[in-house]
């Protein structure tokens, strides 16, 4: 009985020393508007899928919501998953591998939208599709 007590008792401090003691992360401002992040998470080797996506994601970013961007309401972040801190951003969204996510952060509050099956489809065969639906993504995103 004494070692099933104890047993509890160091799961419920391991519990509280990793996940249900973390905070979440929320970007600068985004209490009193939205912020939409696009994040690409990628390893140190990348196809030309991989590296199509990359590409044109931050295109779509930088060419249609450069207004956004100055404002702080669009950003585009590159995670490399192969180092402590891109692993640890991996582990917060469940990603093992090279993965797209639209994250929209409203009023404290965080959507996501996982659009790596998407990127894998069209980045690199359809571009032009790729890039339609990921700033079609955005737009509302932003609303």
């Amino acid at each position: 009985m004494k070692k099933i007590c104890l047993l509890t008792i160091m799961t419920l401090m391991c519990f509280s020393l990793t996940g249900f003691s973390q905070k979440k992360v929320v970007p600068k401002n985004s209490v009193n508007k939205t912020v939409v992040e696009v994040l690409y998470f990628h390893g140190k080797q990348r196809c030309p899928t991989c590296i199509a996506i990359g590409d044109n994601s931050i295109d779509v970013v930088n060419k249609d919501f450069a207004k956004q961007v100055k404002a702080g309401q669009v950003k585009f972040k590159e995670i490399d998953i192969s180092t402590p801190q891109g692993e640890e951003i991996a582990d917060k969204y469940s990603v093992s591998w090279s993965s797209l996510y639209l994250t929209q952060w409203k009023n404290g509050k965080e959507k996501r939208y996982d659009m790596t099956r998407f990127g894998f489809e069209n980045a690199r065969s359809n571009t032009q599709a790729f890039r339609t639906g990921l700033k079609n993504k955005i737009i509302q995103f932003l609303k």
